[in-house]
């Protein structure tokens, strides 16, 4: 398709992006479409800035072009950006307090051996689990959308980090009988998991990589 000779500039709001590599294959994506000039897309003000020949395609392709990547662009008169921007820092703030809250317990309960007691693996598996999947949630849509697309994100090595350090305990504590030695965690219990003495959990570890970052979109 022959281009025009002048250009056109708009200003798309994207929602969805959680990372640098999400904001980078946007920008990759619309800069290849034949009548796109320049793309900047801005992870911070969630935001892409286009410049394109009108004569070549329109402000539909560009919005089609992101959304089948895996990403939304709202309507700008629908939507009150400074109201969601607000909502958004306030629920993801919620998210980070309440996963600060309860992996704090589970690392000291995990990691100090004096703090441990018979069933102490029980609470780690109960103060975990809402961190991974309700503080951790945006991690795991993403993850999912990027794979709906074959790509992978941060997000992506966040969600199968955590939920294989998830299921893995779970697994040892239900099945394994993870909870049915005093074992500590530790020097002493590598030694013990890797002799096959004892399955042991690892909890903490798939509570304290999961924390929202505050100022980052809500998906």
């Amino acid at each position: 398709m022959a281009l025009g000779t002048g250009t056109e500039r708009v200003d798309l709001p994207i929602e969805g992006m959680t990372c640098a590599s999400c904001s980078n294959r946007i920008n990759r994506g619309l800069n290849k479409l034949a009548g796109v000039t320049e793309a900047d897309v801005n992870l911070a003000t969630e935001r892409a800035v286009i410049r394109f020949d009108p004569a070549a395609l329109d402000v539909s392709d560009l919005r089609a072009t992101i959304e089948a990547m895996g990403y939304r662009v709202p309507d700008d008169d629908a939507v009150d950006s400074a109201a969601v921007e607000e909502h958004n820092r306030k629920v993801l703030t919620l998210r980070l307090a309440v996963a600060i809250a309860l992996t704090i317990p589970v690392v000291a309960v995990s990691m100090i051996p004096p703090l441990m007691f018979d069933g102490w693996q029980w609470l780690a598996f109960a103060l975990t689990t809402p961190v991974v999947f309700w503080s951790g949630a945006r991690f795991h849509r993403a993850a999912l959308v990027n794979l709906r697309h074959r790509t992978a994100t941060m997000d992506s090595l966040v969600s199968l980090g955590t939920v294989a350090a998830w299921t893995w305990s779970t697994v040892a504590l239900l099945f394994l009988g993870a909870a049915d030695t005093d074992a500590m965690q530790g020097m002493e219990g590598m030694a013990s998991m890797a002799s096959g003495d004892t399955a042991h959990v690892y909890f903490e570890t798939a509570s304290r990589d999961h924390h929202p970052d505050p100022v980052g979109p809500v998906v």
